[in-house]
């Protein structure tokens, strides 16, 4: 018997590896749960579109893999849109496919349920790839197409959406999946001259941004061999130890450091756009002026904001795994000046010069860093305690922090802490979030408890908007619409089947956190900002 299209796609994904699903069944999607059932891929019912995509991008983050979402037509794509776009500027990979309306009636304005004028058009606004497949023979052109867009250059999301009458329409035989491009690989030439630069530099400098989490090995290796300081992004945490003698941190954003890249006459930077968010520099651009060796794998990027002496278009794994060959090869002394004890005394440098609120934060993050294994992945949602552990929160562990830094969107936390839990089951996961930003996506409680995952949730409460109203003072603006009534947060997870407690010291926190990496539930643990003071 023939099989719909929507039946066939789900066999389709499978082929492709494909192993997680999330998504929410409507009226214009249900094609897509006629298969599932007897297919090999796990699907997890959301509480919010949106929680579903951030739940694929922290499954993509952690595993590298994309995991699918299945949306309906009309708000089923407009919820999920903001965590496209996240997806997008944090590089994440994952997979939407949504239903949109009947060919006849695209772009008509009838007034059919969840219509929209061009449903695509706002896809492509937020996503890397986005495309439509008219009939059933276009539905294995267009998954390949947006497979490889995920697959075949920067991780990012693809959108791929069908009409209604297209997906229920029959399909004889099964669709194979397609060979499919590989990642980009270095040109041998310029791998050896970049090993001429980073030899005979004095001063080299290693940016490891989100790109170079799978090459971490090469990384460090590179860094010992030419005497570099390593300095990460916040989606680099962890690709070189924290504790690592070179290593000088996530400190992007600290003047020194900026000074320091500025002044290098070397600096490889792997797998970062070198963005706006990385450096916070209220529009101003930072200037290399030294020699810029750029390793990306995407061509759009490597070329802009900064000039490269040499432009490396490759998978940074391939680049380094060649760039480590070729300062073999040449077999010359380094000429670095850099030193484990003149990095450490930079670090040093950074820390002693701190706020007052970061040294209260790190106060925090010391204890939280101390009750968690080494290799937890941490994700966090936007706030003021998460700021400060972008910088200052060890990491030793490669692909293991999470933060929306890219879209800077909030409500990210607790469904991205589940998808790193289901992509990452035999590891442990915690979640730093902020009391304003966890009422975004509370309700996904529900999905964490029905999954039966260990999760700490540590909810940093501050009664307030904070960063906003600190921005707002600094600007001379009276603070107003930055305080709320929150609800009671342990209550609230009890009511969704977790557990839930209030710390009400540091030594109370980390008892709560060692306990909640114990059960099979999530224990949120409300941790005031006037108890850490």
């Amino acid at each position: 018997m023939a099989q719909s299209t929507g039946e066939a796609l789900v066999s389709l994904l499978e082929g492709y590896g494909f192993e997680q699903a999330f998504g929410i069944p409507g009226v214009h999607n249900v094609e897509f749960y006629r298969a599932l059932p007897r297919s090999s891929i796990r699907h997890v019912l959301p509480r919010h579109e949106q929680g579903a995509g951030f739940m694929a991008d922290g499954y993509g983050r952690v595993t590298g893999k994309p995991a699918v979402c299945f949306t309906i037509t009309g708000p089923g794509l407009t919820n999920i849109l903001t965590a496209i776009g996240e997806a997008y500027a944090d590089s994440a990979p994952m997979l939407v496919i949504s239903s949109t309306l009947d060919l006849p009636d695209l772009g008509q304005a009838r007034g059919r349920l969840h219509e929209m004028i061009d449903q695509l058009g706002a896809a492509r606004n937020v996503a890397g790839f986005a495309a439509i497949a008219t009939s059933s023979a276009d539905v294995p052109d267009v998954i390949a197409r947006a497979i490889t867009a995920i697959r075949s250059g920067r991780p990012q999301p693809a959108y791929v959406e069908i009409p209604i009458d297209v997906l229920k329409s029959p399909v004889e035989g099964d669709w194979e999946p397609r060979a499919l491009a590989g990642l980009p690989q270095p040109d041998p030439a310029l791998i050896d001259r970049a090993a001429e630069f980073l030899l005979k530099a004095e001063r080299p400098i290693m940016v490891l941004g989100g790109g170079s989490v799978r090459a971490s090995e090469e990384a460090r290796r590179i860094a010992e061999m030419v005497g570099a300081a390593v300095v990460t992004t916040i989606a680099g945490k962890g690709v070189v130890a924290t504790d690592h003698p070179l290593c000088l941190g996530a400190n992007m954003v600290d003047a020194r450091i900026q000074k320091l890249l500025s002044e290098a006459d070397v600096v490889l930077a792997v797998g970062t756009e070198l963005a706006e968010t990385d450096f916070w520099l209220d529009g101003e651009n930072i200037q290399f002026r030294g020699a810029l060796i750029r390793v990306d794998v995407d061509p759009q990027k490597i070329a802009f904001p900064h000039s490269a002496a040499i432009a490396i278009l490759s998978d940074a794994k391939a680049a380094l795994e060649g760039l480590l060959a070729a300062i073999g090869r040449h077999g010359e002394a380094p000429k670095s000046r850099i030193t484990p004890s003149w990095v450490s005394g930079l670090r040093s440098e950074v820390e002693a010069n701190e706020s007052d609120s970061r040294k209260m934060h790190r106060k925090v993050l010391e204890v939280i860093r101390r009750a968690l294994p080494d290799d937890t992945i941490v994700v966090s949602d936007e706030t003021q305690l998460a700021y400060s552990a972008n910088q200052v929160f060890p990491m030793n562990v490669p692909a293991s922090w999470c933060h929306p830094i890219g879209f800077g969107t909030l409500g990210y936390g607790l469904p991205a802490a589940i998808g790193a839990k289901l992509g990452a089951p035999d590891r442990p996961v915690a979640l730093i979030t902020g009391d304003y930003s966890f009422q975004y996506c509370c309700p996904e409680l529900g999905t964490a408890a029905e999954a039966g995952l260990c999760l700490p949730i540590i909810l940093w409460n501050s009664e307030s908007l904070a960063e906003i109203h600190d921005d707002m003072v600094k600007k001379g603006i009276k603070p107003n619409a930055v305080t709320l009534q929150n609800p009671d947060f342990p209550a609230l997870a009890k009511a969704f089947n977790c557990r839930g407690l209030r710390a009400n010291s540091l030594s109370e926190l980390e008892s709560a956190i060692k306990e909640a990496l114990t059960v099979s539930v999530p224990t949120l643990i409300e941790f005031r900002r006037d108890t850490a003071l």
